[in-house]
């Protein structure tokens, strides 16, 4: 027993280090500089990679088994980390891991990221996990001594991960720091096991000083007296509004060096000048699509929010109720639907959109004979949006229409939506199928906007549609890099936005703006009464109308600072969001 301990024991070590590797681009150098720097952050995690093995070995039966199947199964996440570190440049956190109930679903969308020779790789590890397992001597522990395993080293990673996510006098001596701004410092300065635990017990953001009920009450009495701009372009009657949240969508064409055989978007540059549009700043790149839903829905922002936090994830599911664009018009009579043609239970939507307002939601599951290019392909937008439009004519009542696509998900497989139709020159040949794949994709999606445009013009109902990418694909970052857009954080944040209508909306710029305002730019474009809640965001779009962590955009630009009007606004902007996502939501009664 005392050599399967010590074997244990070697075995944290080892994990520990991989783990760091994984965090420092497998970086072997950086990792040994690492722990000569943090050899107590190392050591501790080891050892508490050493309890997660001992548990495993005393609820198996044989010590061996146990432990390799644990050593197995934190591999996989090591590797989970890496590639998710490399595709969208953030770690693993563990609300990530209640993805793993979508096995399915993500096996498709993460097709690609796992070349044939590492996907080899894991068929060979767990080739010789079976065969150390068959090989290895069959060490059983006795009952009673396999019950003070599991009980010891039970309440050791439990008082490990107090001691983490307490930022206990222990940790900080021993130099953590927790980072939850920035997490990918978090996890290469830390260490995984340190970062990773210490977000377990993370709220999503620190309570503002002097958060309390009068607080709230004299910031709703400051927004409630503010005149309300949203009621000028108002038609005859309740318009329907229709949210259409792309995948992935943005304007390839605006990538540098490189040149397209015809213009993948004829028809949004088309119309782009004679209605109103922009871009979206999406608070994320290549991927987390349900922040970016987070922030449109209900209009507050990912801003405040720690790094990598995932509201649907985190904290919506345990709410009865939060107030969102959806709540407020099903209060006004409307018919509140949501469509999202893919897996249901993807970022909890299924239990998220009760919470948030919506009266139906449609997913895959019900649209059995949907249209795909390909069998293996997603469905396609033109169906979707077929099925929006069926949605909104069979209805008699004025309809929130909120629609998900998923089209344009990675991977960016040739072929997987038809033959490609656009070549893109100026590419390297090894990224060349890819980015044309992509860009062939978009002219897809351009498509069925054409098409809606003309069938908006069928619809009886005064209807306004709201048009936006959620963020930028996740392509190779070498095309990124080749565009010279490494260092432009705005380029790599903003989508196409665009609003179109069967009414007089206007023509003018949007310019760019956040997806938490997109609510009262529709109100104020259909004529929609202002609640306060959209009022102090009216107040906050003028001043800053790209509020985004990775950069501020005003009326003129990036803004590098804040002026003290700025601030005033974006503390009272925080405390609310502090009330309704964790305090005690005063503010749904007073700014809604």
């Amino acid at each position: 027993m005392g050599v399967a301990l010590l074997s244990l024991f070697l075995g944290g070590f080892i994990l520990n280090f991989i783990m760091q590797a994984a965090s420092l681009n497998m970086d072997i150098g950086s990792v040994f500089a690492w722990i000569s720097q943090y050899y107590w952050l190392y050591i501790s995690g080891s050892i508490f990679f050493f309890f997660v093995l001992v548990l495993f070995a005393a609820i198996i039966p044989n010590v061996y088994s146990g432990a390799l199947i644990a050593f197995l199964a934190c591999f996989i996440l090591a590797v989970a980390h890496f590639k998710k570190l490399g595709t969208t440049g953030e770690p693993l956190f563990p609300w990530d891991l209640l993805q793993v109930k979508n096995a399915k679903g993500m096996s498709k969308i993460t097709k690609g990221m796992i070349s044939p020779l590492e996907v080899a790789v894991v068929i060979i590890l767990i080739a010789a996990l079976v065969y150390l397992i068959y090989k290895l001597p069959k060490v059983k522990v006795q009952l009673p001594l396999r019950f003070t395993m599991v009980i010891v080293s039970g309440i050791m990673i439990s008082c490990f991960i107090q001691m983490v996510g307490g930022q206990n006098v222990l940790a900080t001596s021993m130099k953590y720091q927790s980072i939850p701004w920035n997490q990918k410092v978090n996890y290469s300065q830390n260490g995984f096991v340190y970062a990773f635990t210490g977000n377990l017990l993370q709220d999503l953001m620190d309570k503002p000083e002097g958060y309390s009920q009068e607080a709230i009450t004299a910031i709703a009495k400051k927004y409630s007296g503010l005149p309300d701009n949203g009621t000028g372009n108002a038609p005859a009657e309740q318009p329907n509004i229709m949210f259409i949240m792309d995948e992935a969508f943005f304007d390839p064409t605006r990538l540098p060096t490189y040149t397209f055989s015809e213009d993948p978007l004829q028809f949004i540059h088309q119309v782009q000048d004679s209605t109103p549009s922009g871009y979206m700043l999406s608070p994320e790149f290549g991927g987390n699509t349900a922040n970016i839903e987070f922030e449109a829905l209900t209009g507050l922002s990912m801003y405040f929010l720690k790094d990598g936090s995932i509201p649907y994830q985190q904290r919506l599911v345990k709410m009865s109720s939060l107030p969102s664009i959806v709540s407020i018009l099903k209060e006004r009579g409307y018919q509140t639907k949501a469509l999202h043609p893919f897996d249901e239970t993807f970022y909890n939507r299924n239990r998220v959109y009760p919470i948030l307002g919506f009266d139906q939601f449609t997913s895959e599951k019900e649209l059995q004979n949907a249209d795909r290019f390909t069998s293996n392909g997603y469905i396609s937008d033109m169906f979707a949006v077929k099925e929006a439009v069926s949605e909104l004519n069979v209805s008699d009542k004025p309809t929130f229409l909120h629609l998900v696509t998923m089209q344009n998900h990675f991977p960016f497989t040739k072929g997987l939506n038809g033959p490609n139709t656009i070549t893109v020159d100026g590419v390297k040949p090894e990224y060349k199928d890819e980015l044309e794949t992509y860009v062939h994709d978009t002219k897809l999606t351009d498509d069925a906007l054409a098409y809606l445009s003309e069938e908006l013009k069928n619809i009886k109902r005064p209807t306004v549609v709201v048009f936006w990418g959620d963020h930028l694909p996740a392509l190779s970052a070498r095309i990124y890099t080749q565009a010279g857009w490494d260092d432009n954080p705005r380029l790599k944040h903003e989508t196409k936005l665009l609003y179109m209508a069967n009414f007089d909306i206007g023509k003018q710029s949007v310019g760019t703006l956040s997806p938490a305002w997109l609510g009262p730019t529709v109100f104020q474009l259909s004529g929609q009464k202002m609640p306060p809640y959209y009022r102090l965001l009216e107040k906050i779009k003028a001043e800053i109308p790209g509020l985004n962590k990775h950069v501020l955009i005003g009326s003129s630009g990036v803004i590098p600072e804040l002026n003290a009007k700025q601030q005033e606004l974006l503390d009272d902007y925080k405390m609310v969001e502090y009330d309704l996502l964790e305090g005690k939501q005063y503010a749904a009664n007073l700014l809604f």
